[in-house]
């Protein structure tokens, strides 16, 4: 295990204790505080390898839950794994599908042993457990697995709360017996909601299983913004320095700003492609919604200090032509654009912990456009 996977840290900020890391793995190295782009599916959406590549990508994530429903793990098992199925060769990562089975499922049924869920796709009947999704994940054959968990919704009251996050941990030591490849890492997974009390005793709980790596679930799920980075305040103290730390769902410039500056050093959200699909930008100056009549005739790039395909070679006032026009090529541009966005924003990230001014760029960035 220690061949295949090591973390270290390069560099900690003096002004902010903010970090940066390189995390070692099967498919290569990958420098930290990162952002990883989603493809749910085996693909970024709109995007080939090689444009998620050239946006600066070191690291995708792909989901369990979906990949099991299709085209089935086996059949991704037969093809060599998803590296060679979505030509991808940079390490990737799979989460257990436990988010979709609550959020997705029309109707579900949580035991101790697993929960059975009628699919999304055509209401057919499944029961997943830890042991199953080790199966998947295995065969999936992503260098980070994540373990399988109970994410209580937000809401939740403390003794519901209470029982989602003691069942994450049994789930979890199940999913830890039954994980044997060495060459994926297991992420448990910390839970307890949004209180202070079972966030911190999970994430006690939790260590015991971590080996190089430990990732935070259950946050942004519509709770205020100022109640996450509280619940993250109070975990940072307890974090283990030897490993990275991964906030999952958490993509929007502001909060992958403040997560660096809490502790975290790897982040994934589906955002910066869905809102491409909608036709919104996410530049230096803001949020750009691109059918805007105010960009008809703006002959600039969507941001003069973007360096991707998009901003090279094309205008708003194009960019605005293929939107309102329903054109594929609107949802490409923009979500190559927008995921070169967040990479270039964790590049600037880490240059300012390098030159210990990450306090100083903090400060900064919260005047900005970019952080609203």
């Amino acid at each position: 295990m220690e061949s295949n996977f090591s973390y270290k840290v390069i560099h900690e900020c003096a002004q902010s204790g903010a970090r940066v890391g390189e995390f070692t793995t099967p498919h290569g190295k990958i420098v930290t505080p990162v952002f990883m782009p989603v493809g749910t599916q085996a693909t970024v959406k709109a995007l080939t390898p090689k444009d998620v590549e050239e946006a600066g990508a070191q690291i995708l994530l792909s989901n369990t839950y979906h990949l099991y429903m299709r085209p089935g793990h086996d059949l991704v098992r037969q093809a060599g794994g998803l590296h060679a199925f979505m030509a991808w060769d940079k390490p990737i990562l799979t989460d257990s599908g436990g988010f979709q089975v609550f959020s997705l499922a029309k109707l579900n049924n949580i035991t101790d042993d697993g929960v059975l869920f009628h699919s999304h796709l055509d209401g057919s009947k499944h029961f997943f457990t830890p042991e199953l999704a080790m199966e998947i994940e295995n065969a999936l054959g992503a260098d980070i697995i994540m373990a399988f968990d109970e994410c209580s919704p937000y809401g939740a009251d403390h003794d519901y709360a209470e029982r989602a996050e003691k069942r994450t941990i049994r789930w979890l030591k199940r999913c830890y017996d039954t994980h044997n490849d060495p060459k994926q890492m297991l992420f448990p997974i910390v839970q307890g909601n949004m209180y202070k009390d079972l966030r911190l005793r999970s994430l006690e709980e939790t260590l015991p299983y971590a080996r190089c790596g430990v990732a935070i679930g259950g946050l942004s799920v519509g709770e205020p913004k100022e109640t996450m980075y509280d619940i993250m305040d109070e975990l940072r103290p307890h974090y283990p320095e030897n490993m990275p730390r991964y906030l999952m769902g958490v993509g929007s410039a502001d909060c992958i700003v403040e997560g660096v500056l809490r502790g975290i050093d790897m982040f994934d959200c589906v955002l910066p492609t869905r809102t491409a699909r909608n036709g919104t930008a996410m530049t230096s100056r803001g949020k750009i919604t691109v059918r805007n009549a105010v960009y008809k005739e703006d002959f600039t790039p969507l941001d003069p200090d973007c360096d991707c395909y998009c901003c090279k070679h094309f205008t708003k006032a194009y960019l605005r032509h293929l939107v309102n026009a329903d054109e594929i090529l609107a949802g490409v541009l923009l979500s190559r654009h927008n995921i070169r966005y967040l990479t270039r924003l964790t590049e600037r990230i880490r240059e300012a912990i390098l030159s210990d001014s990450f306090g100083d760029f903090v400060r900064a960035f919260r005047s900005t456009p970019e952080y609203r």
